[in-house]
């Protein structure tokens, strides 16, 4: 970034920092906070409507599907994640390029499964090896997303589920009472009042969310996580300014935007269910009236 920075051996300490930390990987290492954050933002509502998909269809009285819905509720809550990330994103890659092979090159007569090895026609390959870094970099971002959602939706489904019948019966009787029909009744007294019931649940199926984010490096991205282990070590070909074994002042660092991230989140979560509990027959409602 700078003019002097063309000779690092040859610069004094403070010199020396100034070029080191404002190099280019350096940069992207800044870069994939926002990457994590990013992912987050995405991921969370992404894993709220599967959960809100699983607790509806959990509680149908169709029996297929309530029992689908707590099959995923079941399964996935009950697979470790690291097993479940590596498993299913190579099972949805060679699904993805199965799909693909299948419609490219139907004229193809090797087998796919040789062995170890997964081998399709390379116009099926995804992303092409030809394509831009980006589109690979949007590709495990995606598949990171998916999966992501799939694994926290399944958890957020239960919380969903139990918010759901957390809700007075007799509030449901009483909307039946006044014509309302079941759809009415589900979207206009059940669902309104449920988030206050799910709210604690999700509060901490969303801190559980960000102290996940270090698994993204599994599923090919490269996030703070892995540039820290990078760029901290004293043995790596990742930049061009050699120096002692740096990783633990990398990861305090790490540490400290975890704890202020999770700190500003339950400060918000906190006011969000102050507003959510406002004129509701809870505890913190009855609070809430009573500090009135």
């Amino acid at each position: 970034m700078f003019s002097y920075c063309t000779e690092p051996s040859q610069l004094e300490s403070l010199r020396w920092f100034s070029c080191f930390l404002t190099n280019g990987v350096h940069l992207k290492f800044y870069t994939s906070f926002g990457t994590v954050l990013l992912l987050l933002a995405i991921t969370a509502p992404v894993a709220l409507s599967f959960g809100f998909i699983g607790a509806v269809a959990s509680r149908s009285h169709f029996p297929p599907l309530s029992f689908l819905g707590k099959l995923y509720t079941a399964m996935v809550r009950g697979i470790p994640d690291i097993a479940f990330f590596l498993f299913f994103v190579i099972a949805l890659d060679q699904g993805l390029e199965w799909l693909r092979h299948q419609a490219l090159c139907p004229d193809w007569t090797d087998p796919i499964r040789q062995g170890a090895n997964f081998l399709v026609c390379p116009e099926a390959k995804l992303p092409q090896s030809s394509s831009p870094q980006i589109w690979h970099e949007i590709y495990n971002s995606a598949i990171a997303i998916f999966t992501f959602s799939i694994v926290f939706g399944a958890f957020a489904s239960n919380v969903l589920f139990g918010a759901m019948k957390a809700v007075p019966y007799a509030q449901i009787e009483t909307a039946h009472a006044y014509g309302m029909s079941n759809r009415q009744t589900f979207w206009r007294i059940l669902v309104p009042q449920m988030w206050v019931y799910a709210l604690p649940g999700l509060s901490n199926l969303w801190m559980i969310l960000i102290k996940a984010t270090p698994l993204l490096f599994l599923l090919g991205v490269e996030d703070i996580v892995y540039w820290a282990r990078e760029i901290g070590g004293s043995k790596t070909s990742a930049y061009t300014y050699p120096h002692p074994d740096w990783r633990i002042y990398y990861f305090l660092g790490l540490l400290v935007f975890y704890l202020v991230f999770t700190r500003v989140s339950e400060i918000a979560l906190s006011r969000l269910t102050r507003k959510l509990s406002h004129g509701q027959a809870t505890l913190a409602g009855e609070q809430q009236r009573r500090e009135a």
